[in-house]
């Protein structure tokens, strides 16, 4: 479990708690890494306390270089032969974990949490967000990754090989990393799957509807341009 963090004092105990919670009733070996991208809060110090209590949680520290940042940092320190992406916002009960995971799901690289695909459901968002994210997923499928519904959601499933393949050759390292590994993934013929979840907004969000929004669409164009390799 990778769960990129800026500033979340404010709730990383209680994800921490929630998700340890529920992974220590799990049979399976796990551990959880916490990117932080440079806080200057004390998100930091806070996880140190669940490192020392147990030797499963990881911190991660790094100069503040954007959420793509911290999950790239994240992903490479992890060990697991499945890596999921949590944010820390747990906006996706923790539960829902499981549907990733064989047996419940096999035979893939990259599973993507969805909240467009059949099955899915998204509670609370107001309607101008879910309608910018609406049009920004059409910009991506028409220019990008056709097929694909819901390339934003903050969790997603990456098994250790395609992890370590694909993540050194990210170049993005803001809001719109998700796009850019998962065109990789398309374009070396691996499997990618949308995952229907549950996914509650949370208003404390640290995406910016304006000035992210502008810098995400710059980043397409970007990668429209961009050659293949």
């Amino acid at each position: 479990m990778v769960i990129p963090a800026f500033n979340e004092e404010g709730r990383i105990s209680a994800t921490l708690k929630e998700v340890v919670d529920f992974l220590s009733t799990r049979r399976y070996r796990w551990e959880v890494v916490v990117a932080d991208d440079g806080s200057t809060d004390a998100t930091a110090s806070l996880v140190m306390e669940w490192a020392r209590r147990d030797a499963r949680v990881r911190l991660v520290s790094m100069p503040h270089g954007g959420k793509g940042w911290a999950v790239k940092h994240g992903m490479l320190a992890a060990r697991g032969r499945y890596r999921f992406i949590c944010d820390a916002d747990l906006s996706m009960p923790i539960e829902h974990l499981e549907r990733f995971l064989p047996p419940r799901l096999e035979g893939y690289h990259i599973a993507i949490g969805s909240r467009e695909v059949p099955g899915s459901r998204r509670m609370g968002e107001p309607l101008g967000r879910r309608l910018m994210g609406k049009a920004f997923g059409l910009i991506v499928r028409l220019s990008l990754l056709p097929g694909i519904r819901d390339t934003q959601c903050g969790f997603k499933c990456i098994e250790a090989e395609t992890a370590t393949s694909l993540f050194p050759a990210l170049r993005l390292d803001g809001f719109s990393f998700d796009v850019e590994l998962l065109m990789l993934a398309r374009r070396r013929g691996l499997r990618l799957v949308e995952v229907p979840i549950d996914w509650h907004y949370r208003p404390q969000s640290k995406v910016h509807p304006l000035r992210d929004a502008a810098r995400m669409l710059a980043d397409v164009v970007r990668l429209r341009l961009r050659p293949s390799r």
